[in-house]
């Protein structure tokens, strides 16, 4: 299993990144996906989240400016970041995990800076 995050980068502020999350040797469309992010001494959180029925969650920080998507032809899921702000610097993971399994497979991270 291999999960391929991309599309970090540096952006000014009020600007936007797509992230892009492949994934490799799970059957995609079983598993829930998600984006986590992790700051510089601060602990990783949950950005968004695509459950495999197809629901989405969103931590309250990014609610309105990100949108979590995924294109299961392609086993991959996908963050659009707009109206990016400075504490939205972190390097971001995506995650997968198969309902009611415990174990989940990480993203090597992918970083992103957002300047003022």
């Amino acid at each position: 299993v291999q999960l391929q995050a991309s599309g970090g980068g540096l952006v000014q502020a009020g600007g936007s990144l797509r992230l892009s999350c492949a994934a490799f040797g799970i059957t995609f469309r079983l598993y829930d996906m998600g984006w986590y992010r992790q700051a510089p001494g601060k602990q990783r959180e949950l950005v968004a989240g695509f459950t495999s029925g197809g629901s989405t969650n969103y931590a309250d920080s990014v609610k309105g400016r990100f949108t979590i998507s995924r294109d299961k032809d392609k086993n991959t899921v996908y963050l659009q970041m707009d109206s990016l702000e400075p504490q939205d610097t972190a390097v971001y993971y995506c995650k997968a995990k198969r309902p009611s399994f415990a174990r989940e497979y990480w993203g090597q991270g992918t970083l992103v800076t957002v300047s003022s």
